[in-house]
């Protein structure tokens, strides 16, 4: 029996990589916990409680619950900091700095990684910009240590023995940033929750966290160009005020929602509308898994979970700029064949990435580099 150590960067609420996270300690349910700091809510804390919880000096920090990504260049010596010389198996959870964790030549290092650190190779500017640390003799001093941090990453993740990327988009990304190989096991959907319903109603459906990247503003403003449409979104954040200056009277804004109205949105919408370049992208995958197609950006991981128009049973309509004029386009398109993209065929595409399916992969992979690599 192999002693296993899970290791997440921060636990502060139930989203894409925690879902990750729960199925992957379903599979060791005696593995111990390792996180930068933990503040999930009581309510979303069924899937760890069993698990012995080590939090990083972070917590203690003062506002470390709101301003935790302000301590992004402490992290690193935090997370190394984690005595993990006692397990067999290390699996790090990682989109940020739980791959830096220490290991030595008797331990596996197993490398979950849903993207190279984002703060240090893409996003740098969104990330100064939401910290207010872009301007100034501060943005200096925070630009020189995002440079560090750059070295760090790449430092630390050849320490790493295995990848594995959740799509052929990262995997392509860690091959480019790392000079890293990996294999790809797409992370879990849950396609029991996210089940077709009994009826169709006539409105699109968008819904997403509203930060830049995801251009809620850009789909509002092309659903205000066309009245004869109705749009319902769901989702909150900082573009809210965009999203509400562009909204013309056929848009319906619902501001957050929890999964069961979720749900019942995507189940009843003839379509679900995506404009974000996603690493993967779950939220088209859980309109697929209630039977309803998708109008989305042509890339990035998205191009992996929908069949386009050229498939011989479609899921969704792609378009290629990220401007009114294509989403207007791909709308045109979807009802001119919407027909040709059944419930069933969605539902089929979705079931790729259950639950079902992450477990099955991630088990069967890491036993065959136990075999491979036995400590």
């Amino acid at each position: 029996m192999h002693k296993v150590a899970v290791v997440h960067e921060w636990l502060v609420t139930y989203a894409g990589s925690e879902k990750a996270l729960e199925q992957i300690l379903s599979l060791f349910p005696e593995a111990d916990l390792f996180c930068v700091l933990d503040y999930l809510p009581a309510e979303q804390r069924g899937f760890i409680e069993s698990h012995k919880i080590t939090k990083t000096f972070i917590q203690a920090l003062p506002f470390s619950r709101k301003h935790y990504r302000r301590y992004l260049p402490l992290m690193p010596a935090a997370i190394s900091r984690l005595d993990l010389s006692d397990y067999d198996v290390v699996i790090s959870s990682c989109h940020a700095v739980a791959k830096g964790v220490r290991t030595n030549d008797k331990q596996i290092h197993l490398s979950y990684t849903y993207s190279p650190m984002r703060y240090v190779w893409d996003l740098q500017e969104q990330y100064l910009a939401e910290t207010n640390l872009d301007k100034g003799i501060k943005g200096v001093l925070a630009r020189h240590i995002l440079g560090r941090l750059r070295k760090w990453d790449y430092r630390v993740a050849q320490k790493v023995d295995h990848f594995v990327a959740i799509s052929k988009y990262i995997q392509q990304r860690i091959a480019r940033v790392y000079q890293r190989e990996s294999v790809v096991i797409y992370p879990p959907v849950d396609t029991g929750f996210f089940c077709p319903g009994a009826v169709k109603d006539d409105f699109y459906l968008t819904a997403s966290r509203m930060v830049p990247y995801k251009m809620m503003p850009l789909i509002v403003s092309a659903f205000t160009a066309m009245p004869d449409k109705q749009l319902v979104v769901i989702g909150d954040g900082p573009e809210m005020k965009k999203v509400r200056e562009a909204a013309g009277s056929n848009v319906e804004l619902l501001g957050y929602q929890d999964d069961d109205v979720l749900r019942d949105y995507m189940q009843r919408a003839k379509c679900f509308v995506f404009a974000a370049e996603e690493d993967f992208g779950i939220l088209p995958v859980e309109a697929q898994a209630c039977g309803t197609p998708v109008v989305a950006y042509g890339a990035g991981g998205i191009l992996e979970t929908v069949d386009g128009l050229d498939h011989t049973a479609p899921t969704g309509v792609f378009y290629f700029e990220q401007d009114v004029r294509a989403i207007r386009h791909a709308v045109d398109q979807f009802e001119q064949n919407a027909a040709k993209i059944r419930p069933e065929s969605c539902r089929k595409k979705a079931l790729n990435f259950s639950e079902k399916h992450f477990r099955a992969g991630f088990r069967d992979y890491l036993e065959r580099i136990l075999a491979m690599d036995k400590p």
